[in-house]
């Protein structure tokens, strides 16, 4: 694909500042989104990007970062849905509002996406949908219940939507395992937290690794569909 047209939620850190980074670096044109204005801000002038701040629990932001696209390159021709919270920790000590904020970012800020750019794709007759889920969903544990809850829920949303997409619609799930990024740092119990911060110290591969997978995925023939990645550490159980 010649220059795509590339929306990227939560492009301000982690795996969504690597993958902006990575495509830019191929040539793709960007749109970003995210909430902190200021990072946002400086991954998009690093990749020559346009960009909005995006809150994905919103869908008139989320429409509104679509729209941006098509205004400034008149297509769109990747969705990648990044963005998401991990407030894990025993179910015990994590409160309701913890559970809603994981369904409104992780599962309904996909939903958002998809509802903004699928009519585009249908239109074009072309598009693709990436949506970075994780090995969370693929091998429960404790103390990740709902976050893995969340990420499964989009796996089997992904799934449908590839069934659902015709012979002209892309669907990738990207299931990254333990990533050098910002997403344990949100973690509210102290403990969990700092546990789990040392075990990124040990085990987590950085994000481009992540990024360079949904680089592969994007740049297959247009009558190639890779449904799902799993990448991870090599040193994770």
């Amino acid at each position: 694909m010649d220059a795509p047209v590339v929306v990227i939620t939560g492009a301000s850190s982690g795996i969504g500042e690597a993958t902006a980074h990575e495509l830019a670096g191929r040539g793709a044109r960007l749109v970003l989104g995210a909430r902190r204005a200021d990072r946002l801000e400086a991954v998009a002038a690093a990749t020559g990007a346009v960009a909005t701040v995006t809150d994905v629990r919103r869908r008139d932001d989320v429409a509104a970062l679509v729209d941006l696209a098509l205004e400034t390159h008149g297509r769109l021709d990747v969705l990648v849905n990044n963005a998401g919270v991990a407030r894990t920790g025993p179910l015990d000590g994590q409160t309701v509002d913890e559970w809603d904020e994981m369904i409104d970012v992780n599962l309904r800020g996909v939903l958002h996406g998809v509802a903004a750019a699928l009519p585009v794709f249908r239109r074009q007759g072309s598009g693709h949908v990436v949506t970075v889920v994780s090995t969370s969903g693929l091998k429960i544990v404790p103390e990740q219940v709902v976050y893995a809850a969340t990420k499964n829920a989009v796996r089997t949303f992904c799934e449908g939507l590839r069934q659902e997409a015709g012979a002209h619609l892309r669907v990738t799930a990207v299931s990254p395992g333990f990533t050098a990024t910002e997403l344990v740092d949100s973690v509210p119990d102290p403990e969990v937290r700092a546990r789990f911060q040392a075990q990124m110290a040990e085990l987590a591969m950085p994000p481009d690794a992540v990024a360079r997978a949904i680089a592969y995925a994007i740049e297959q023939p247009p009558g190639v569909d890779v449904g799902e990645i799993v990448v991870r550490p090599t040193a994770q159980a």
